[in-house]
């Protein structure tokens, strides 16, 4: 479903764009899997006989998820941004203001201790649960810099005492979808040393898919569940989760009863990671909502979340996210602490940032700025809302097909009878750069010509020409037609990809991608123009899900390394050169 970094929850265009977790075989020993439904008591078990209480500092205040990065632009960036104590402060301070008294931090390196000791320093009132990020060790390296994780959150959990009131080993390192999934025996034994070492309660924030299917050996380790859940992403991820698009309500009351069935969701999640810990006997071991979250915006190059993502039903969300935070402190099987996702937009995670209650000019958004007061508290984020304002499905709008025999997206030629695509726009993911060139030979079309440059990050890059504004086009005239463009580089490295995305009458966004080599559809990278010619029914057989009435992205062209086969972080690329890009009957 994900893949996270030590600062938080990341994703790429496409969900699998990020290499997958290494499964580790078991160091320390076979355990009995989370479906050993014996209902045994374990002597030995930490939550049955000696499990810590979780403080009352942490039930009786809202909570948030907080990384200070402000300027980073790319994962790339992070090691080189300064996290200033001034920067720290600011932030905290703007928290705070919101009545939020709990922050959650990833890492217990990097930024963790200047954020306790611009705390101490201040004398803020404001607690911490500290976290460790752990990945599998697959190397002495990768040991090592998990065991520095693990010491430094030691030394700052007894430093800190008085500000760090419970500790978390790992952040979704178990669940199956994990992009750094670990061994639970493995994750345990790290577990076991931090508490062996603390006085704070101490835990493993994951999903609650992991939570219902709960080993054994993690289930009797911890003091509490730290449950992470987001049926928010579970309508792009898992689409037929629960109904979130709420067709039979009427359209007025469609926004609120789409939000009303995600709380629902949330609150079954919730339960359902009960029922994994209630088969060790252990139903009544205290348990926090250590993530959730609803962003605010529809990131360009992240998963498409159209009439769900919008500063009013973030707020709506978090209204019923405190409501819910004080039934879950009157009922023993509650949430005792909702730890909500999150405080600031990071641009670094790209397509995947916009879930910040300030964005990155630490701008209050609609969901906070009534609980204080706009250019007295804090600055507060342009644009004007009601609850009138929220979104909600709607039916697609079906144009009538394009009936000429050529679309085109970008050409200088004037071609007889064809339709020019407008009101599109290109967008990049990763830090893809572009801009219309004329230097360099020019085409067969002329002019000027569409020059890419492919500035990749880790998981590779790409480019995407479509509607802004949602404005579909009608292109079942050419299903047996072709995608046709002429491309230019100068020894590009085995494959790209080319793709187009369609929406559908559930609003179900469908995306089909070819990876190409020289060779294949007259692809060429000797440095000269060459014309590619591509069967639109080639995107179709890739996935027949796509509906080519509902035609949203006309062209992607990109770089996913995982699905071209190239390594990792590889950079160094050359310029695309591309014209002439029409679709053809």
């Amino acid at each position: 479903m994900n893949t996270r970094l030590p600062q938080g929850r990341i994703r790429s265009f496409t969900r699998l764009a990020l290499a997958a977790g290494v499964a580790l075989t078991a160091l320390l020993g076979a355990t009995g899997c989370g479906g050993d439904d014996s209902g045994g008591y374990t002597p030995s078990a930490v939550s049955q006989t000696d499990r810590r209480a979780l403080p009352q500092s942490l039930m009786t205040r809202a909570a948030i998820n907080y990384s200070p990065y402000r300027t980073s632009r790319s994962p790339a960036d992070l090691d080189s941004e300064v996290i200033t104590p001034a920067n720290v402060l600011q932030d905290l301070r703007l928290i705070q203001a919101t009545g939020i008294g709990t922050i959650r931090l990833f890492t217990s390196r990097i930024f963790s201790e200047t954020v306790l000791q611009v705390i101490r320093d201040n004398s803020l009132d404001l607690k911490v649960q500290l976290g460790s990020y752990m990945v599998p060790p697959v190397s002495p390296a990768v040991e090592a810099a998990n065991q520095a994780d693990l010491d430094a959150q030691i030394r700052l959990a007894n430093a800190y005492r008085d500000i760090v009131v419970a500790v978390s080993v790992g952040n979704e390192a178990l669940v199956e979808w994990s992009g750094h999934r670990m061994e639970p025996p493995v994750l345990a034994a790290y577990i076991r040393k931090v508490r062996a070492a603390v006085t704070q309660p101490v835990t493993t924030n994951d999903n609650w898919l992991m939570w219902s299917k709960v080993d054994r050996v993690i289930a009797e380790t911890v003091d509490f569940a730290a449950v992470h859940v987001y049926p928010f992403l579970d309508t792009f991820y898992n689409p037929t989760a629960y109904d979130w698009r709420q067709k039979g309500a009427p359209e007025a009351q469609r926004a609120k009863a789409m939000m009303d069935a995600t709380l629902a969701e949330a609150k079954s999640q919730f339960e359902r990671a009960r029922a994994g810990l209630v088969k060790f006997n252990l139903g009544t071991m205290p348990m926090v909502i250590g993530e959730t979250g609803w962003a605010a915006v529809d990131t360009a190059g992240g998963p498409n979340l159209a009439f769900r993502a919008h500063p009013v039903n973030q707020k709506m969300y978090f209204d019923a996210l405190q409501t819910w935070a004080q039934e879950g402190r009157r009922d023993t099987q509650g949430p005792k602490a909702i730890f909500v996702f999150q405080a600031f937009d990071e641009p670094w995670k790209q397509g995947d940032d916009g879930w910040g209650l300030f964005n990155a000019r630490r701008e209050a958004r609609y969901t906070v700025q009534s609980l204080g007061t706009c250019g007295v508290t804090w600055a507060c984020e342009a644009g004007s809302y009601t609850a009138a304002d929220a979104v909600k499905w709607v039916p697609p709008t079906l144009a009538a097909p394009v009936s000429a025999s050529r679309y085109t997206l970008f050409a200088d030629t004037v071609t007889a009878g064809e339709e020019r695509a407008t009101g599109l726009r290109w967008d990049p993911f990763a830090s893809t750069g572009y801009r219309e060139a004329t230097v360099g030979a020019a085409s067969p079309d002329g002019g000027a010509h569409f020059e890419i440059t492919p500035n990749p990050v880790d998981y590779g890059w790409g480019l995407f020409q479509y509607s802004g504004s949602g404005v579909l086009a009608n292109l079942s005239n050419f299903a047996t037609g072709r995608i046709n463009f002429l491309v230019r580089s100068d020894g590009y490295p085995g494959k790209i990809e080319v793709g187009i995305s369609t929406d559908t009458e559930d609003r179900d966004v469908q995306e089909a991608f070819l990876q190409i080599a020289p060779g294949e559809y007259g692809y060429c990278n000797t440095n000269s123009w060459c014309s590619v010619s591509i069967p639109v029914s080639a995107f179709v057989a890739a996935n027949p899900k796509l509906d080519l009435r509902y035609v949203n992205f006309r062209f992607i062209v990109a770089d996913r390394y995982s699905f071209t086969g190239k390594p990792q972080n590889l950079t160094g690329l050359p310029l695309l050169r591309i014209d002439g890009l029409h679709w053809s009957r």
